[in-house]
C-alpha cells in the first residue's frame, strides 16, 4: 500500500527529517505574469540549517489558465563539494505522494554516495501543497486520529455507510480547505513546476533521482520534455498505465507475500496468529496503557510500515507483535504505525502528507467505478490478498465524491522517447511491484532497467553495491549500464 491509501489504512514511503512548518493556504496573485515570466525567474539563494541553502519560485496554479494565481515553491539544495567541476543540478524525490522534496535533500549525505555529492548539487522541492509549498491540511489532528483510525473493511452495509460517510466528509473538507486550488495539486502540474525550476537552476538538462512514486513525477517529465532529459533514475516504479483500483489490487498481493515471506524468516507467528490479531482488533482491540486502542486499521498500518524494509522493519515487527501477543501490550504496534502516519507522541500530526497524498490521488487518477463494483473488487481482493486485499478494495473512494475533476495526462504514456535512463526493480517490493519496474521499462523503450533481487521497498541506497556503483557511474559518465542486469541482495 502507499500513501494513496489512506482512506483506508495508512502507508508509508521513507521516512525522512521534517523541517517544515504548517504555513496555510494562500490565494497570491501576480497580475500580468504569462508562463513565459514564470520560466524567466532566477532562484536568490540565503544559507539555511547550517550548511545548506534555501530558495522559493512561483508557479501558476493553473497551467490552461494562466490567470495570475500562484504557488510559491520552497526548494533546498546541498551545494556540490567540488564546484569547480560541477556536473549540475541533481533534482530528487522520495515519493509518496506528497514525500517532501526538501526534507529528501536534506539527507543529501545519506542518499547519494560522496561521489554524488561532490560532483552535483542536491537540490529538492517541496510540490504544491506539500510541507512547506503552502501546505493544504483538511483534518484537525482530532480528526485525522478518528480518519486513520477507522477501519476499512466493509463487511456488511454498515461499515460500507460508514465508508462512504466519512469519504464524503474528507471530500468536502478538503474542497473548503483548499478553496479555487482545490484541482490544481496534481503530479501532471508538479512534473511541469519541475521544469520551471530546472530553467531557474540554469541546467541545461533535467538530472532527477525518483524514488517509488517520484517515478510517476520522473515519467510524466519525460513525456512532457522528452529533450529536455538529462540523466534519470526512477527507482521502485509506479506503472503509469494502470489503473488506481488495479494497482491497489497489486499492492495487497505484494504486501501479502511480503508478510509471508516475514513469517517464513521466523518461527514465532504464523500467517494465522496474524490474522487472528487482526479478526480480534475489530471488536475487542487491545488498549495501551495511554488508553489507546489499536484498531484494525492502526495494526494493518503497522504491519505494512514494517514491510518495507526487512532488514530493520521485520525484527522491530516482530518484537511488537510478540509484546502484543505475551502481554496484550500494544504500544510497539501503536508507535509503528504513528511514525508511519507522522504523529507525534502528544497526537500532533508533524506535517499535511496524510491529507495531501489523497487529494494527489484524486487528482491523478480517474475513479469511475460504482460502489457495486468496488463491493466486486472486494471480494476478488480478498481472494487474492487475504490479508491486505479487504482493506484496500475501498482506497479510491474518496475520489469518487471529489469537487474537482482529475488533471490526467492527455498524451500516451506507453512509449515515451527518451535518452537513456534506469529503472531500478526490487523482485519482491510489496509497495511498487516488480512487474510494475517491467512495465515502466517497457514505457521508456531507450531505458534499462537494473533489478534487485531481494527484500524491501526500492534498490538503491540499500546495502547493494552492485545497485549503487552502476548508478553512481550512471550519474558520474551518463553512460548507463548495458545490458539489464540483476543484483543479488547480498550487494554482489
Amino acid at each position: 500500500m502507499s500513501r494513496r491509501a489512506r482512506s483506508i489504512i495508512a502507508a508509508l514511503l521513507g521516512l525522512v527529517l521534517i523541517i517544515g512548518i504548517f504555513i496555510g493556504v494562500k490565494k497570491a496573485t501576480s497580475p500580468n505574469w504569462t508562463l513565459a515570466k514564470f520560466e524567466s525567474q532566477h532562484l536568490s539563494w540565503s544559507n539555511c540549517y547550517s550548511s545548506y541553502e534555501c530558495s522559493s519560485f512561483r508557479v501558476p496554479v493553473d497551467y490552461e489558465k494562466i490567470d495570475g494565481t500562484f504557488f510559491t515553491l520552497q526548494v533546498l539544495r546541498h551545494r556540490a563539494t567540488d564546484q569547480r567541476d560541477k556536473l549540475g543540478s541533481l533534482i530528487v524525490n522520495p515519493g509518496g505522494p506528497g514525500g517532501s522534496g526538501v526534507d529528501y535533500a536534506f539527507n543529501a549525505e545519506s542518499i547519494v554516495s560522496p561521489k554524488i555529492l561532490a560532483k552535483y548539487d542536491i537540490v529538492g522541492f517541496d510540490p504544491r501543497g506539500v510541507n512547506t509549498s503552502e501546505p493544504v491540511r483538511c483534518l484537525s489532528d482530532n480528526e485525522e486520529d478518528i480518519f486513520l483510525s477507522n477501519d476499512g473493511k466493509a463487511d456488511n452495509p454498515a461499515q460500507l455507510k460508514t465508508l462512504i460517510s466519512i469519504s464524503k466528509d474528507f471530500a468536502n473538507k478538503c474542497a473548503k480547505a483548499a478553496g479555487v486550488k482545490l484541482g490544481h495539486y496534481s503530479t501532471l502540474e508538479g512534473a511541469k513546476d519541475m521544469e520551471i525550476l530546472r530553467i531557474a537552476l540554469g541546467d541545461k538538462k533535467l538530472n532527477y533521482l525518483g524514488k517509488s512514486y517520484g517515478t510517476y513525477l520522473g515519467t510524466l517529465y519525460a513525456a512532457l520534455y522528452p529533450k529536455n532529459i538529462g540523466r534519470m533514475v526512477l527507482d521502485g516504479a509506479v506503472d503509469p498505465n494502470v489503473s488506481l483500483a488495479e494497482q491497489n489490487r497489486i499492492q495487497a498481493i505484494g504486501f501479502d507475500l511480503a508478510l509471508s515471506d516475514f513469517v517464513a524468516s521466523q518461527s514465532q507467528f504464523t500467517i494465522a496468529d496474524i490474522q487472528k490479531l487482526i479478526d480480534a482488533s475489530a471488536t475487542s482491540p487491545l488498549v495501551s496503557s495511554q488508553n489507546r486502542k489499536l484498531t484494525q486499521a492502526l495494526l494493518v498500518t503497522a504491519l505494512a510500515a514494517s514491510l518495507y524494509e526487512n532488514k530493520d522493519g521485520w525484527p522491530t515487527l516482530g518484537k511488537a507483535l510478540f509484546k502484543a501477543r505475551a502481554e496484550n501490550d500494544p504500544q510497539q504496534l501503536l508507535d509503528i504505525a504513528d511514525e508511519y502516519n507522522r504523529r507525534d507522541n502528544f497526537g500532533k500530526f508533524i506535517d499535511n502528507q496524510n491529507d495531501i497524498s489523497i487529494m494527489i490521488t484524486c487528482l491523478d487518477w480517474q475513479v469511475n467505478q460504482s460502489i457495486s463494483q468496488m463491493r466486486d473488487d472486494a471480494t476478488r481482493f480478498a481472494k487474492d490478498a487475504p490479508v491486505f486485499g479487504p482493506f484496500l478494495a475501498f482506497a479510491g473512494l474518496p475520489c469518487r465524491y471529489w469537487k474537482a475533476p482529475p488533471e490526467v495526462p492527455k498524451i500516451s504514456l506507453k512509449s515515451i522517447s527518451t535518452p537513456s535512463v534506469i529503472i531500478i526493480g526490487v523482485t519482491k517490493d510489496p509497495a511498487t511491484p516488480y512487474e510494475w519496474s517491467k512495465s515502466l521499462a517497457s514505457a521508456l523503450p531507450n531505458s534499462v532497467l537494473l533489478t534487485y533481487d531481494g527484500e524491501g521497498h526500492t534498490g538503491h541506497g540499500r546495502g547493494s553495491s552492485c545497485i549503487d556503483n552502476k548508478v553512481d557511474s550512471y550519474f558520474l559518465t551518463g553512460k548507463s549500464p548495458l545490458p539489464a542486469q540483476v543484483c543479488v541482495a547480498s550487494g554482489n
